[in-house]
Parts: structure tokens; sequence; C-alpha cells
């Protein structure tokens, strides 16, 4: 408790705050980057999102184990470099080799960005504050992806926002490099024998495999419902791309009362209520028949997933404190395989233009997010690591 009180005082918790919130930010950008511009990128770039993929994966594997050792700071810096200098590859490329790279950067990047912000979040505050920070974080992500999608919706050249991001995400890493983070944990309590331990916890697969279905539904909603909406309605380029504003303003309004929400209702039933909204929200994208209901559809669609990060962290952050990096790092790699899995399986359904079948690929993935809490919730039991 002594070394935990010190720690503490090393560093401003608000200012830690406010640097993971940026963090997170430009992971809505990562996670968004390709939906607006995919039509624009040329032949075989239907491919693009699964190099994104792979890259947010393998930035997840290598997070954990590392803020557990080493401590948060530097690979924070490292993580927003990476981003950064994929989001100038996607900028400036001259053929789809370096675009790939590019998005393997970006997505290694904002991996390492989307991992460890969250566990930040998690391990500087205590039980009574955790799910209503974790939430603000998370409309903070909604933020970041807001911005990117409102940006290329006004301004054609795509390589524009990119400019205007890269500058901002420049001005975060200084301060990153300029504030002191919660130093590693304690040494006696990280061992590769008590990291591979963690996969004993049935709680820790099952929300994991939540999580699954969740990046899989954000991956392929983010990259495919433009070109969606472009073949299966005819929707111009610049509308059908305001459907993902839609889909993000929906997150964002229903992250900002999750904490409440949480605090009145047990996180099972906060979590089926969003995942029920969601469900009514694909069942309108698939009938709808105008522009104004598709929009209604992305944003009942956003604000139902909203609750799936927030709520599953905050149960995993109270049950594994020794090893929340490790902890966090095995659930959002679990998670990141269902990404992959999902642009992969779609992308292949578009090439062969198959796009009727996208509502039904995101109605299975709630449906399954809703058939794997109960036993997710089953198997949790808020105690220390032995």
């Amino acid at each position: 408790m002594r070394a935990n009180h010190i720690n503490i005082k090393m560093y401003k918790r608000n200012l830690v705050f406010v640097a993971a919130c940026a963090g997170l930010a430009f992971f809505g950008v990562t996670m968004l980057a390709l939906g607006p511009v995919l039509n624009q990128l040329g032949d075989g770039a239907n491919s693009l999102p699964a190099t994104l993929s792979i890259g947010i994966i393998l930035g997840t594997i290598l997070f954990g184990p590392v803020v557990d050792k080493f401590g948060y700071k530097w690979l924070l810096i490292c993580g927003a470099l990476f981003a950064l200098a994929g989001i100038q590859g996607l900028a400036n490329f001259k053929d789809m080799t370096v675009l790939h790279t590019s998005m393997f950067m970006l997505g290694f990047g904002g991996g390492i960005l989307n991992g460890e912000t969250n566990a930040l979040v998690a391990e500087i505050y205590d039980d009574s504050k955790r799910g209503a920070r974790l939430s603000i974080l998370g409309a903070f992500y909604c933020i970041g992806a807001l911005l990117w999608t409102l940006l290329n919706y006004f301004i054609k050249d795509y390589t524009i926002p990119l400019h205007f991001v890269s500058c901002i995400m420049f001005v975060f890493v200084i301060l990153f490099i300029a504030i002191q983070f919660p130093k590693a944990k304690p040494q006696g309590s990280v061992s590769l024998k008590k990291s591979i331990g963690l996969l004993k916890y049935p709680s820790l697969i099952l929300f994991a495999l939540i999580l699954f279905f969740q990046s899989g539904f954000e991956g392929i909603s983010g990259n495919f419902t433009v070109k969606f909406l472009e073949k299966m309605h005819q929707t111009p380029n610049n509308i059908a791309t305001l459907s993902l504003t839609w889909f993000t303003v929906g997150m964002l309004i229903g992250r900002i009362p999750l904490g409440s929400i949480m605090k009145k209702l047990k996180d099972s039933a906060t979590l089926y209520l969003y995942l029920s909204i969601a469900v009514t929200g694909v069942i309108f994208l698939y009938f709808a028949k105008d522009i104004a209901i598709v929009y209604l559809s992305m944003s009942l669609i956003g604000f139902g997933v909203g609750a799936t990060y927030p709520v599953a962290f905050n149960y995993l952050g109270s049950a594994f404190k020794e090893l929340s990096g490790t902890a966090f790092s095995i659930a959002i790699f679990i998670g990141l395989l269902g990404q992959f899995t999902f642009n992969k399986v779609v992308g292949i359904l578009f090439d062969k233009g198959d796009f009727a079948y996208f509502p039904f690929a995101l109605a299975f993935a709630v449906v399954m997010m809703m058939i794997g809490l109960p036993a997710a919730k089953r198997k949790t039991k808020i105690k220390n690591i032995n």
C-alpha cells in the first residue's frame, strides 16, 4: 500500500488522464482511417483493412507485458509516433506496397494506444471511479473518429485531414514527453508464469470473446458501411461518409451518460440495454428506404455498441489489478482477432459483389455478444491474482 501511495504522488492524475484521452482519440482516427477514403485508393484497397487489423493485433500483444514491466510513458510515445508515421504514409503513398506498410504502422501504433490508454485509466482510478472514467475515455475515441469523418465530409482532398491530424498528434507527443506517468509494477508481481497464468481465468477469456465480436462489429462498420451504401443504395460518397459521423455521434451520446447508468443498473443490465438498441439499429438499416432512416439506424447502432468496451474493461480492471496491462493485452488481442476476421470475411464478400450480407454480419456480431454476456458474468470473480 505504501509503494502505491508513493507512486500516485509522482504524477498528476488529471494530466495523465488527458494524455490517455488524447491517445484514444488518435485510435478513433485509426479505426476509421480507411472508411471515408477506401474507394479513392485504387485496385486492391479492399485488403487494406485486414493489414490495418494485423498491425493493431501486434501492437496489442506488445503493450501489456511492456507496460507492466517498464511503465507507460515511452511505449505511449512510441505508439503515437508509429501512428503518426502511418498517417503520413497514407497521405503520401506512391504504390500499394507502401500503402500496406503505412497501414501496418498505423495499426501497430493504434493497437498500442488503444490498449495502453485503457489500462492506464484503469490503473490510476479505484473501483468507485473506474467505470465512469473509462466511459469518459471511451467518449474520446468517438471524438477522434468524429473529427476524422467530419473533416473528410467537408474536405474532398483526404490528404488535408491527414496532415491536420498529424499536427495535432505531434503536439500531444510533446505533452507525453513532458509529463510523468505511473511507474512499472513492482517486479515481484510481474513474471512470465503469472502472465501466462491469466489464461486460466474463464472470465478473462469470455469477456475477450465478447470483445471479439465487438471489435469485428466496429471494424466492418468503419471500413465497409460507406461502400455498402454506395453499392446497395446508390448513395453519393460524401453523403454515405456522413453515416460514419452519425455512427460516431450515437456512440458518443451513448458513452456520455454510461458512467451514471452503470451506477444505477448492474453492468450486465446496462450492456443488455445498449445491445438491444444496437439490434434495433441493424434492423432499421436492413429495411431503410431513404438516407434519413440510414442515419437514424447508424446512430442507434453506434449508441448500442458504445457500452461494450467500458463495461468489459471495468470488470477486468477490477479483477486483475496486479497485471492489468497484461490482462487488457490478452483481452484486446482476442478481441481484435475478431476485427481481423470480420474485415477479412466482409472484404471477400465485397470483392465478390455480395454487399447485401453486410447487415447480417452486423446482426450476428451483436447477437453473439448478447449470448456470451451471461456466461462471462457468471465466471467473473473479483479477487487478487496469486
